[in-house]
C-alpha cells in the first residue's frame, strides 16, 4: 500500500514525541476535514473502524513495567480504547513507589472486553490471588473477553481464578513450576497462546506480548509499524536474561532469595485450586 503524500503530511502534523494513536487520530482529522470521509487507503493502514475495549488490572503493589509496558502497545491501537481498572478510583501504589490513577473500576469496566490483562508481582500478586472481590472481577469479564491475558505472576492470579485449568501458560521463570498447581501446562516460551489464553513472561516480556495482542487483533504490518514508532530493537549489554544464559551464581542468589516467597506463592496456589 502507498502512502500518500496528502497523508505523510498529515503525519508531520503530529508531534513526533506522541503516541502512534495521536498520530493516526491527526491522519483521520486531516483526512476527514479534505474528504468528509475515511478513504479505503487510510482505513487499511489503520485498521479499519473499530471501538472495542481492553483493559489492564491495576491491584496494590503490581509490578509497574508489566503494565507500562503492555499499555504503551495497546494506546497505540487507533479506535480502541484502553482502561486501567481497579477496585476503586483511589491512586495504586505499584512496587516501586509510583501511584497510577485507574480510569475506570471494577463497577464501572465495560462488561465486553477485546482484552483483559493482568500484570504480575510479588507479595501483591499474592494477596490478589486470595482477593475474592478482584477473583470474580476477572471470572466475570474473561466469561466473555475475546483475549485472556497476563504478564509475569499475573498467570498465578488468573489460575487462581480458575482462568488457566488446561491451558499451555508462561510466567515469571521463578514461578513457573507453581503452575501446574493451578491446573496449567508450563510452557517455557516468552510468549504463549493456547486458544483465547495469552501469557507473557517475566517483566519485560510484556513489550514483546503487547505486540503479539495488536498481531492478534490487527495483524503482523499493523504490529510492525508499531514496534518501529517504539523503536524496540533490544539489544542487551549482556545475555543474562534467563537461567539458562545468565551466570549460575545469579541464579543461584535470586532463588535463595525468593525462597520464603515461593513456598507462600504455592502454599496459595493449592489453596486456590481446593476452593476452585
Amino acid at each position: 500500500m502507498t502512502i500518500t503524500r496528502r497523508l505523510f503530511n498529515a503525519g508531520l502534523a503530529t508531534s513526533a514525541a506522541a503516541p502512534f494513536a495521536l498520530l493516526a487520530a491527526a491522519v483521520a482529522r486531516a483526512e476527514k476535514e479534505a474528504a468528509h470521509s475515511m478513504s479505503p487507503e487510510l482505513e487499511e493502514l489503520l485498521g479499519g473502524r473499530r471501538e472495542g475495549h481492553l483493559a489492564l488490572l491495576l491491584y496494590p503493589q503490581f509490578t509497574a513495567l508489566d503494565v507500562f509496558g503492555p499499555h504503551h502497545m495497546f494506546i497505540n491501537l487507533w479506535g480502541e480504547k484502553t482502561h486501567l481498572v481497579a477496585k476503586t478510583a483511589d491512586p495504586v501504589p505499584t512496587d516501586t513507589g509510583v501511584l497510577i490513577q485507574p480510569t475506570t473500576t471494577f463497577a464501572d469496566c465495560p462488561e465486553d472486553l477485546l482484552v483483559i490483562c493482568v500484570p504480575g508481582g510479588t507479595l501483591g500478586t499474592l494477596a490478589a490471588m486470595q482477593d475474592e472481590e478482584t477473583l470474580a472481577f476477572l471470572q466475570d469479564r474473561a466469561s466473555r473477553a475475546r483475549w485472556v491475558t497476563s504478564v509475569c505472576t499475573g498467570s498465578l492470579v488468573l489460575g487462581a481464578a480458575g482462568l488457566l485449568q488446561g491451558y499451555r501458560a508462561t510466567s515469571h521463570w521463578l514461578t513457573h513450576d507453581i503452575l501446574p498447581e493451578l491446573g496449567a501446562i508450563p510452557v517455557k516460551d516468552r510468549v504463549v497462546t493456547d486458544r483465547n489464553r495469552i501469557t507473557g513472561g517475566g517483566v519485560t516480556a510484556g513489550i514483546d506480548f503487547g505486540l503479539s495482542i495488536i498481531e492478534a487483533l490487527r495483524g503482523r504490518a499493523y504490529a510492525e509499524m508499531v514496534q518501529l514508532f517504539a523503536e524496540y530493537a533490544p539489544a542487551p549489554p549482556f545475555d543474562a536474561g534467563t537461567p539458562e544464559t545468565a551466570p549460575p551464581e545469579a541464579t543461584t542468589i535470586l532463588t535463595e532469595m525468593f525462597e520464603s516467597f515461593l513456598v507462600d506463592t504455592r502454599a496459595v496456589a493449592q489453596t486456590a485450586m481446593t476452593r476452585l
